[in-house]
């Protein structure tokens, strides 16, 4: 028995692994490319929140596709074609940061370079993050599809917690050209991985139109996206808003969420089977939401890396808390679909972060943004609260999952 839970395991960790390459791409990414934009660039601090925006903008509109090509087509084609959109991203960076050298008109040009990568970077992860969860659970049945959810947030934020600290490290040790070379090698070993296993052929049945999906999907994938707001906001903004207060070790704020992030989904993830995703999503809203007020009057970086992290100990649950609701009682043929429209209100609430806390910081500062940040999660744990009246058993049959 324990040997058939240790196979079980390493057949979900191995497709998740390759969600671990791109976010670490990711991560990369998100501790630089704010600072890359604003001061080496010269852009406002609103275009650095679209540069990181960008990136969400293209995730959102690929998800459901993505969702339906896993359920029609295979995830591992679908995993495939998002790495090869990953190395396409990188190979683009490689041209920007190349070309900063060439004199004062090239920023705007490398601006618009780096606008296109990152539209491949957000295909690349919604096809591979969505491909290899239904790629997982083909491979160990539908009966693991919490572990199998569970397993991808892990690996997707510990690249991220991974990522962030490695980025700025080698930008600043070899310079951006370096770090966009690393970050085109990084798919490509993915793609190497992805290779040799086998596909799951996709199930048979009649998939559902995508409205009949959204109606059944949105109350919780619009929790999921305000909740995710203060997500979006510290990804975007700690490290201007470090450097704006000349604190240190900005990126250590990324990191400190990631691991704190992890470590309560493996030690807390049992609490959803027992006490229900709705009841469990409201109390984590509710840390989540002490974490940001605290991060809005945050007067030292000890207290802001602090913030981060009971910010990121009440987000850790939200999504498998709503997932595993959204996708209950859904015919097979149909769970990528949904699993894909459910993570594209995420990508929403990231894509929509980035300009609207640019516009506060414009004209309240940048310690603002967490306060927006908070009241959004306030807002979802309104909504959270109306679905549990309206179904206070939904999470009673998780085992239907």
């Amino acid at each position: 028995m324990l040997s058939t839970s240790i196979q079980t395991t390493a057949r979900i960790a191995l497709t998740a692994f390759l969600s671990f390459l791109v976010y670490l791409v990711i991560g990369m990414q998100l501790a630089v490319m704010p600072m890359f934009a604003h001061v080496t660039l010269g852009f406002s601090p609103l275009i650095a929140g679209v540069v990181v925006s960008m990136q969400y903008v293209a995730t959102l509109l690929s998800r459901p596709r993505a969702g339906t090509m896993s359920d029609t087509t295979g995830a591992k084609r679908t995993v495939t074609i998002g790495l090869w959109a990953c190395i396409i991203s990188g190979a683009l960076l490689i041209v920007a940061a190349f070309g900063v050298r060439f004199g004062p008109s090239w920023p705007a040009v490398a601006l618009a370079v780096i606008f296109v990568s990152r539209l491949f970077l957000g295909t690349g992860e919604s096809l591979v993050a969505t491909g290899q969860t239904l790629w997982g659970i083909g491979r160990v049945g539908h009966e693991h599809t919490p572990q199998v959810i569970a397993w991808s947030g892990v690996m997707g934020y510990s690249a991220v917690a991974a990522g962030a600290p490695l980025g700025v490290w080698i930008a600043d040790r070899w310079g951006m050209l370096a770090l966009a070379i690393v970050m085109t090698v990084i798919p490509i070993v993915g793609y190497a991985v992805a290779k040799p296993i086998a596909e799951v052929p996709p199930e048979p049945g009649e998939p559902h139109p995508f409205p009949h999906l959204l109606e059944r999907v949105y109350p919780h994938g619009l929790t999921l996206a305000m909740a995710s707001i203060g997500f979006g906001c510290i990804a975007s903004f700690a490290t201007l808003y470090f450097a704006s207060r000349n604190w240190p070790h900005a990126a250590l704020t990324l990191t400190i969420f990631g691991i704190c992030f992890v470590v309560t989904r493996l030690i807390f993830a049992g609490t959803i089977p027992r006490y229900g995703g709705l009841p469990v999503v409201g109390v984590c809203l509710s840390i989540e939401i002490v974490g940001l007020l605290l991060l809005w009057r945050a007067n030292s970086p000890q207290m802001a890396m602090f913030a981060a992290a009971v910010t990121a100990v009440g987000f850790s649950l939200v999504f498998p808390g709503l997932g595993v609701e959204a996708v209950r009682g859904v015919e097979v043929v149909n769970r990528g679909s949904v699993l894909g429209i459910f993570t594209a209100f995420f990508d929403l609430a990231l894509g929509v972060s980035g300009p609207a806390a640019g516009v506060i910081v414009t004209h309240a500062g940048y310690h603002a943004v967490f306060l927006f940040a908070a009241v959004m999660g306030m807002a979802a744990l309104v909504v959270t609260y109306a679905l549990y009246r309206r179904a206070p058993r939904l999470g009673d049959a998780i085992e239907e999952v």
